[in-house]
């Protein structure tokens, strides 16, 4: 099956998928009768199903077509785009190439027999259900590192949505700094060695603002991102 083929029937699929939470849930007109039993539409089964079915295209397009090789993004450029995040104490930068948004923090709702666990759950970005995976999970860091914010700080939780082969993921993160255009030679001359050089889809690590930043290989993260609601 080639890869138009399978994203025609991804598109098919998603019309197919009822977001009757959107028309009679609580995100809609409040009109359906089934409320009075869930209270709130992530109670529903039928909510749970549609989330589900969601996954179920992932793991659709992933078994229908090859990934593709992700883009060059340091075809011969003076500067690449970063956006750089934080999660617990660890300072990461992640190729804003791979980027759709930056949204707000938003509910995560669990599922029923999640399938790997790195799944969080689904959250409901602008009325579509998008899943969401955990960074401390895919990365392997350590969920009890974390830094000291004083009361002057506005520390603001964000969702990374990202272009994943599948669809859009969301990666929750702990603050966001921005994005910065990081000159090229710098980013060739990161360390290869230290403490966080070695970790999981790190392409090296280097000072940046007085930080320690560590700028993360996208091709490997986005297909371990895959894998993970396959």
């Amino acid at each position: 099956m080639n890869g138009l083929t399978a994203q025609s029937l991804i598109h098919t699929e998603a019309l197919a998928i009822d977001d009757c939470w959107n028309r009679i849930g609580v995100y809609g007109n409040k009109s359906c009768p089934l409320l009075a039993e869930h209270i709130h539409c992530r109670n529903c089964s039928v909510y749970s199903a549609a989330a589900t079915r969601l996954l179920d295209r992932y793991s659709f397009e992933q078994d229908g077509q090859d990934l593709a090789a992700a883009p060059d993004l340091e075809h011969k450029v003076a500067t690449r785009s970063l956006m750089m995040f934080r999660m617990g104490g660890e300072w990461l930068g992640l190729a804003t190439g791979c980027l759709d948004e930056v949204a707000p923090m938003q509910s995560i709702h669990s599922l029923p027999h999640q399938r790997s666990r790195a799944l969080l759950g689904v959250a409901n970005v602008r009325g579509t259900l998008v899943p969401c995976l955990s960074l401390v999970e895919l990365l392997g860091l350590d969920p009890t590192v974390t830094v000291s914010v004083t009361a002057s700080q506005r520390v603001m939780p964000r969702m990374l949505i990202v272009a994943a082969p599948g669809g859009p993921v969301v990666l929750p993160v702990d603050e966001v700094d921005g994005i910065h255009n990081i000159e090229q030679r710098v980013l060739n001359t990161a360390s290869l060695s230290g403490e966080h050089a070695s970790a999981k889809f790190t392409r090296g690590v280097l000072p940046y603002k007085a930080r320690s930043l560590r700028g993360l290989d996208e091709e490997p993260l986005l297909s371990a991102v895959t894998r993970s609601l396959t």
